[in-house]
């Protein structure tokens, strides 16, 4: 006997339909699975037969035929776990296969019987909404996840038991209703704030400018001056994620199966920190079904990268596109994916291998030579594409001991949000979001310089041998300056500002 049973499968962080068939037949008892499937479906079968048996069910001894259509393409994970076990017992005669057909079926299964979660949830319900199929049933753990869609009725389960019993109407599951949830705002839960941070003003004025205009940036600093402190506290001043953003980056975690939120939906700014020995594929994504790398896994927020001269030089070149793009495009041989990838590049490195050139406190034991070479680690194109260099002094101690209050994230954040909306409105016609966006056109329309301020900038291209790349970067930092003050055209101290933020132009 023949049954087919409806699902999905993951391609990048998209969902796709794929259809189960199970075929019982007479023959010597085997069991094949045929449609590209990777290892962990091919041991469903084994996690399948235990499952159904401990349930309370009968497995069939005869030729068992299991076929995931589309045929050529290949399929992973453990989401048809419990599409395949429905799908045996509809084939054998102990479940009405006509309770199939209204009903999608992800989740993984236990030995036991019990519904195990799968990563994905989210992207199949969205894919959903698009479909005939409204109802989902999954694990108990996904069920936040996937209840997000709306128009979607997601039927939690905890065994195969109490899914079959629930197809016959012998169980009574409700749908997972999804709280009212407090405001993407209120989400925003951070255990770090600026306020921490002593002193290092002007590393944290800069970090004003990056968020407030979304410009990449690089911290240069002895060891302990506070780089990976101010790394970190950057999400705490961005602007809160409006809901269409939550959703964006809760369905890139959910398909890497990295998601965790508790009521399904994350409404926090990402921070990923990978070390500097991360591979090529861990960064931008890939494998042979390609998942997100960390690239993605940070968008809307922050990709920090520590000890930035020691990362492979190709993993640092790999992030030349999606700088440019604000998407990677992933190529392996039977897909592409193209993942989303807008975040924002803080960096961090030392300004000399040993750490300590420049430093007040301990000498430099690198010569020019070795300084040279440690620079030379980061390509040029891809330093053109960070907006911000600020360097860092090790603290005093009159510094560190100091009691004075320093400005809260909250403080920061409300001038940040204003420079947004001012962003948002000047360029609503235009396409983009953040001035670190414009192109040569738009930074022609909108850097309107005072007099003084077009002399300085002048002088400035003259003597420190500024490139037109770095010219371009200086207008549309000075841009974001003038819009945290709230002032329409450029001024001079606004282009003395951002000349300041351009320290590997000019050598350190």
């Amino acid at each position: 006997m023949l049954a087919k049973i409806k699902g999905y499968g993951i391609a990048g962080i998209q969902a796709y339909p794929v259809e189960t068939e199970v075929d019982v037949s007479s023959g010597l008892p085997a069991v094949l699975l045929v449609g590209l499937a990777d290892t962990a479906i091919r041991e469903s079968k084994e996690r399948v037969k235990s499952a159904i048996k401990n349930a309370g069910f009968e497995w069939p001894y005869e030729r068992v035929t299991i076929s995931l259509l589309p045929a050529d393409i290949k399929k992973e994970g453990v989401l048809f776990d419990l599409g395949i076990a429905l799908g045996i017992l509809a084939a054998t005669g102990q479940i009405n296969p006509a309770h199939l057909q209204h009903h999608i079926f992800a989740a993984g299964l236990g030995l036991d019987g019990s519904l195990q979660p799968i990563a994905g949830t989210l992207p199949i319900a969205l894919a959903m909404a698009q479909s005939s199929i409204q109802s989902i049933i999954v694990s108990q753990h996904n069920a936040a996840e996937a209840a997000i869609v709306e128009g979607i009725r997601c039927y939690p389960a905890s065994t195969l038991r109490e899914v079959v019993e629930f197809l016959h109407n012998q169980a009574n599951i409700l749908p997972f209703i999804h709280q009212t949830s407090p405001t993407p705002g209120q989400q925003q839960v951070y255990t770090s704030d600026f306020s921490e941070i002593k002193g290092q003003h002007l590393a944290k004025r800069a970090v004003e400018v990056a968020v407030a205009g979304w410009h990449n940036i690089l911290f240069v600093g002895p060891p302990g001056s506070g780089k990976t402190m101010l790394a970190k506290r950057i999400p705490t001043i961005m602007p809160p994620l409006t809901r269409q953003e939550a959703l964006e980056i809760t369905n890139i975690h959910s398909a890497a199966g990295t998601q965790s939120a508790k009521d399904g939906i994350i409404f926090t700014r990402p921070f990923r920190n990978p070390h500097h020995t991360a591979s090529h594929i861990s960064l931008v994504g890939g494998g042979s079904v390609p998942k997100p790398g960390e690239i993605s896994l940070a968008h809307r927020g922050v990709l920090f990268l520590d000890e930035l001269p020691e990362f492979n030089r190709n993993c640092l070149e790999a992030l030349r596109q999606p700088l440019e793009e604000n998407s990677i495009t992933v190529c392996r041989q039977h897909q592409t994916a193209v993942f989303p990838a807008s975040f924002l590049l803080t960096a961090a490195m030392n300004p000399c291998p040993c750490g300590f050139y420049s430093d007040r406190h301990k000498p430099c034991r690198c010569n020019p030579n070795k300084i040279q070479r440690y620079h030379n680690k980061i390509s040029g194109p891809l330093l053109d594409r960070i907006d911000i260099h600020v360097e860092l002094s090790s603290l005093a101690y009159q510094e560190l001991t100091s009691s004075k209050e320093t400005e809260s994230s909250i403080t920061i954040r409300a001038r940040v949000e204003k420079a947004g909306i001012k962003q948002k409105e000047r360029f609503q016609s235009e396409g983009i979001l953040y001035n670190s966006q414009m192109n040569i056109p738009l930074i022609k329309k909108y850097c309107n310089l005072q007099a003084n301020a077009e002399k300085l900038l002048e002088m400035a291209m003259l003597e420190l041998r500024l490139s037109a790349r770095a010219f371009d970067k200086i207008l549309k930092v000075s841009r974001t300056i003038a819009d945290l003050e709230e002032s329409s055209c450029i001024k001079e101290e606004h282009i003395a500002e951002a000349i300041q933020y351009r320290s590997l132009d000019r050598g350190l």
